[in-house]
């Protein structure tokens, strides 16, 4: 019986948690909506040489995978 109770004490505190992480969560963004709107584009430069970076991992040495079995100084 000790134990239910305990649980339910916890699920209690856990959704008066993510009350108060919601209602701050609110006014942090709508208090902070000026600086956070100004700071898109130049998130959206960034984002392109990282997409570049981290999404062209595997483009490197593809010749080995066609040419199979040929070096790579010799043409087909």
């Amino acid at each position: 019986m000790s134990d239910q109770h305990e649980t339910q004490h916890l699920s209690k505190a856990r959704w008066v948690f993510y009350g108060f992480l919601a209602v701050a969560g609110f006014f942090l963004f709508t208090e902070h909506r000026a600086h956070l709107l100004g700071v898109l584009p130049f998130l959206l430069l960034l984002s392109c040489p990282l997409m570049h970076l981290f999404m062209h991992h595997g483009h490197g040495d593809n010749q080995h995978s066609h040419n199979h079995g040929s070096s790579k100084g010799e043409s087909k």
